[in-house]
């Protein structure tokens, strides 16, 4: 499907320069996170989900995962509520 149609805002130039800066940092345009929006708009029929970069924490927690460090491996469900405690 051919993209023919325009949508024109008029927003505040600080938030225009924020959003679009998390847009290069996620790696989308602002064309596509505006398509996304609209797909998930309509697909859910109502206001989509949120798109947010990791904190600091949580970012430190997946690189740590990726690279096998600070992992408590179980062998079944049972070795991880003993190992939880529960």
């Amino acid at each position: 499907m051919s993209k023919t149609a325009t949508i024109r805002a008029r927003i505040e130039p600080d938030l225009k320069s924020n959003a679009e800066h998390l847009f290069h940092r996620l790696g989308i345009s602002a064309t596509q996170a505006i398509t996304m929006f609209y797909r998930q708009a309509t697909l859910r029929k109502g206001l989509p989900f949120d798109v947010v970069i990791p904190n600091e924490i949580t970012r430190r927690t997946f690189e740590s995962a990726d690279s096998g460090r600070d992992l408590i491996v179980c062998k079944d469900a049972d070795d991880m509520f003993n190992k939880l405690g529960i």
